[in-house]
């Protein structure tokens, strides 16, 4: 039996406004439509692992609202486990409202309400699901405490331990690197972590060494449509993204980090593990939306099988 991925984060609604583009500082523009999308880092990469074939345990805090109600549906619909996700009656479910331009760009404001509550006594609590799983995934709209005490704990139990640093930190502790296993930044997030400004290849991939020296073990940097690069001590490697015309980049990154942990799980070596959160999150840039443009299982396959 698969050990099962625990991922640990934050559940919001998605407020969606589409627009032609991005009002500047002190302009009003009319938006096109609105829509309300389940969304959150850490439910968006639950609903990937879960709807490509991954057993997932999710553990978060929703508030006691319909958005609460909404969320755990719909990711139960995609096969994973919200038993143990906590509802607050003194916070609301975390909100973001999230602005999308007509080349797909988007730029996202988020509330935590009862993200706040996914804390260290919060992770404590649930222990035996820690103790029960084989791979660990954390972003980081939860407290930074509970993440970092959520690694710290996964590591002494050996297990597998995936870290999205988004939005990422102003820093993390020393003694964290080396409890992270796979690191997957954006640029601009590997560049926040490394204190570089320049982020051109060369940059990157000496930024993405600078994060292998304090301990982490593999660092995988997500460009966008130019695809992801893996460094480790043993290669350098890009991994090119297939050509697709974006429609929404919402939840490319959060599509590519849970496709990637539920590859793993299936026994995938990591360069066929990326390959195939490519090709999820290839998809996902098609459509609009967060959790609603994530891929199924059968569709990333149908790709696999034509090319």
């Amino acid at each position: 039996m698969r050990k099962r991925i625990l991922i640990v984060g934050s559940l919001n609604m998605d407020i969606v406004v589409d627009m032609k583009q991005m009002p500047k500082t002190g302009e009003t523009v009319m938006g096109k439509h609105l829509s309300y999308i389940p969304g959150g880092k850490g439910a968006n990469q639950a609903c990937a692992a879960g709807r490509l074939g991954g057993s997932v345990t999710m553990l978060g805090c929703v508030g006691k609202d319909s958005f609460g109600t909404r969320q755990i549906q719909e990711l139960t619909d995609c096969h994973v486990c919200m038993e143990y996700v906590d509802v607050k009656e003194e916070e609301p479910t975390g909100t973001a409202v999230i602005y999308v331009d007509e080349q797909g760009a988007n730029s996202i404001v988020v509330v935590p309400g009862a993200n706040s509550c996914c804390d260290i006594q919060y992770l404590k609590a649930h222990d035996v699901l820690f103790q029960n799983c084989g791979y660990v995934m954390f972003q980081m709209e939860i407290p930074k405490e509970a993440v970092c005490y959520g690694l710290t704990r996964a590591k002494e139990l050996g297990k597998i331990t995936i870290l999205n640093p988004a939005p990422a930190p102003d820093s993390l502790p020393e003694e964290i690197w080396d409890k992270i296993d796979f690191l997957t930044p954006n640029e601009t997030e590997l560049a926040k972590l490394t204190g570089m400004e320049a982020m051109d290849e060369e940059s990157i991939r000496k930024g993405a060494r600078k994060l292998l020296a304090k301990g982490v073990k593999h660092v995988l940097v997500t460009l966008g449509s130019k695809g992801v690069l893996l460094v480790n001590h043993k290669t350098e490697q890009i991994f090119p993204a297939k050509k697709v015309k974006a429609v929404d980049t919402t939840a490319a990154g959060d599509c590519f980090n849970g496709a990637f942990a539920a590859a793993l799980q299936e026994g995938y070596s990591i360069e066929e593990a990326i390959r195939f959160a490519n090709l999820a999150s290839s998809i996902a840039v098609t459509r609009k939306g967060a959790q609603s443009s994530i891929p199924r299982r059968e569709e990333v396959y149908s790709i696999c099988a034509a090319n």
